[in-house]
Protein backbone atom coordinates (compact mmCIF):
# COMPACT_ATOMS: atom_id res chain seq x y z
CA UNK A 1 0.00 0.00 0.00
CA UNK A 2 1.29 3.47 -0.96
CA UNK A 3 2.22 5.68 1.97
CA UNK A 4 0.45 9.06 2.03
CA UNK A 5 2.67 12.09 2.11
CA UNK A 6 -0.09 14.52 3.15
CA UNK A 7 0.36 17.22 5.71
CA UNK A 8 -2.18 19.58 7.29
CA UNK A 9 -2.01 23.31 6.56
CA UNK A 10 -4.03 25.73 8.69
CA UNK A 11 -4.70 29.28 7.51
CA UNK A 12 -6.85 32.16 8.72
CA UNK A 13 -9.22 33.72 6.22
CA UNK A 14 -12.20 36.07 6.40
CA UNK A 15 -15.40 34.05 6.99
CA UNK A 16 -17.31 35.75 4.13
CA UNK A 17 -14.44 35.15 1.70
CA UNK A 18 -14.27 31.48 2.72
CA UNK A 19 -18.02 30.99 2.24
CA UNK A 20 -18.04 32.73 -1.15
CA UNK A 21 -15.01 30.71 -2.28
CA UNK A 22 -16.59 27.44 -1.14
CA UNK A 23 -19.80 28.27 -3.03
CA UNK A 24 -17.87 29.02 -6.21
CA UNK A 25 -15.59 26.00 -5.87
CA UNK A 26 -18.57 23.71 -5.27
CA UNK A 27 -20.10 24.90 -8.57
CA UNK A 28 -16.77 23.99 -10.19
CA UNK A 29 -16.81 20.54 -8.59
CA UNK A 30 -13.90 21.33 -6.27
CA UNK A 31 -13.41 21.65 -2.54
CA UNK A 32 -11.15 24.10 -0.72
CA UNK A 33 -8.37 21.54 -0.22
CA UNK A 34 -8.22 20.70 -3.93
CA UNK A 35 -8.25 24.38 -4.89
CA UNK A 36 -5.37 25.18 -2.51
CA UNK A 37 -3.44 22.17 -3.83
CA UNK A 38 -3.95 23.40 -7.41
CA UNK A 39 -2.69 26.85 -6.41
CA UNK A 40 0.39 25.43 -4.63
CA UNK A 41 1.28 23.05 -7.51
CA UNK A 42 0.95 25.85 -10.06
CA UNK A 43 3.08 28.12 -7.86
CA UNK A 44 5.82 25.49 -7.63
CA UNK A 45 5.62 24.64 -11.36
CA UNK A 46 5.99 28.30 -12.35
CA UNK A 47 8.37 29.24 -9.52
CA UNK A 48 6.09 32.24 -8.95
CA UNK A 49 2.60 33.16 -7.88
CA UNK A 50 0.57 32.20 -10.97
CA UNK A 51 -1.13 35.61 -11.37
CA UNK A 52 -0.03 39.25 -11.10
CA UNK A 53 0.23 40.61 -7.57
CA UNK A 54 0.72 44.34 -7.20
CA UNK A 55 -0.21 47.09 -4.80
CA UNK A 56 -1.36 49.05 -7.84
CA UNK A 57 -3.32 46.22 -9.46
CA UNK A 58 -6.88 47.30 -10.13
CA UNK A 59 -9.87 45.08 -9.60
CA UNK A 60 -11.31 46.45 -12.87
CA UNK A 61 -8.86 44.79 -15.23
CA UNK A 62 -6.80 41.68 -14.71
CA UNK A 63 -3.22 42.72 -14.12
CA UNK A 64 -3.79 46.37 -15.06
CA UNK A 65 -2.45 49.14 -12.89
CA UNK A 66 -4.40 52.30 -12.13
CA UNK A 67 -2.00 54.11 -14.47
CA UNK A 68 -2.71 51.61 -17.30
CA UNK A 69 -6.45 52.12 -16.90
CA UNK A 70 -6.07 55.90 -16.74
CA UNK A 71 -4.00 55.95 -19.96
CA UNK A 72 -6.49 53.68 -21.75
CA UNK A 73 -9.42 55.79 -20.60
CA UNK A 74 -7.74 59.04 -21.72
CA UNK A 75 -6.93 57.56 -25.14
CA UNK A 76 -10.51 56.31 -25.56
CA UNK A 77 -11.95 59.72 -24.67
CA UNK A 78 -9.59 61.45 -27.12
CA UNK A 79 -10.65 59.04 -29.88
CA UNK A 80 -14.33 59.65 -29.15
CA UNK A 81 -13.87 63.44 -29.09
CA UNK A 82 -12.06 63.32 -32.43
CA UNK A 83 -14.80 61.10 -33.93
CA UNK A 84 -17.54 63.44 -32.69
CA UNK A 85 -15.71 66.46 -34.07
CA UNK A 86 -15.08 64.71 -37.40
CA UNK A 87 -18.79 63.88 -37.66
CA UNK A 88 -19.83 67.51 -37.05
CA UNK A 89 -21.02 67.13 -33.46
CA UNK A 90 -20.22 69.64 -30.70
CA UNK A 91 -17.89 68.47 -27.93
CA UNK A 92 -18.44 69.22 -24.23
CA UNK A 93 -15.37 70.81 -22.59
CA UNK A 94 -14.46 72.75 -19.47
CA UNK A 95 -12.77 76.16 -19.29
CA UNK A 96 -10.61 76.11 -16.16
CA UNK A 97 -10.04 79.87 -16.14
CA UNK A 98 -13.74 80.75 -16.38
CA UNK A 99 -14.69 77.66 -14.39
CA UNK A 100 -17.50 76.94 -16.81
CA UNK A 101 -18.46 74.14 -19.13
CA UNK A 102 -19.01 74.84 -22.81
CA UNK A 103 -19.86 73.16 -26.07
CA UNK A 104 -17.24 73.54 -28.75
CA UNK A 105 -18.56 73.34 -32.31
CA UNK A 106 -16.44 71.76 -35.05
CA UNK A 107 -15.59 75.29 -36.28
CA UNK A 108 -14.11 76.12 -32.84
CA UNK A 109 -16.87 78.41 -31.60
CA UNK A 110 -17.84 78.01 -27.96
CA UNK A 111 -21.23 78.13 -26.29
CA UNK A 112 -20.88 78.46 -22.52
CA UNK A 113 -23.43 76.57 -20.47
CA UNK A 114 -25.12 77.59 -17.24
CA UNK A 115 -27.01 74.93 -15.31
CA UNK A 116 -28.03 71.72 -17.06
CA UNK A 117 -27.68 71.02 -20.75
CA UNK A 118 -28.65 68.16 -22.99
CA UNK A 119 -26.79 66.83 -25.99
CA UNK A 120 -28.72 64.56 -28.29
CA UNK A 121 -26.44 62.39 -30.44
CA UNK A 122 -28.87 59.77 -31.53
CA UNK A 123 -30.58 57.10 -29.46
CA UNK A 124 -28.78 58.10 -26.26
CA UNK A 125 -28.57 61.48 -24.57
CA UNK A 126 -25.89 62.93 -22.33
CA UNK A 127 -26.79 65.14 -19.38
CA UNK A 128 -24.24 67.17 -17.51
CA UNK A 129 -24.44 69.54 -14.58
CA UNK A 130 -22.38 72.71 -14.43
Amino acid sequence: MKEQNDTRVTIRVDRDLKERAETLLERMGLNMSTAVNIFLRKTVDESAIPFPVSVKTSFIGYGLTVNDISKSFTAAVREDVAEYRDNGFPVAKYDGEKRKAYLEAPDGTREYINGYFQISTGPSKVYASC
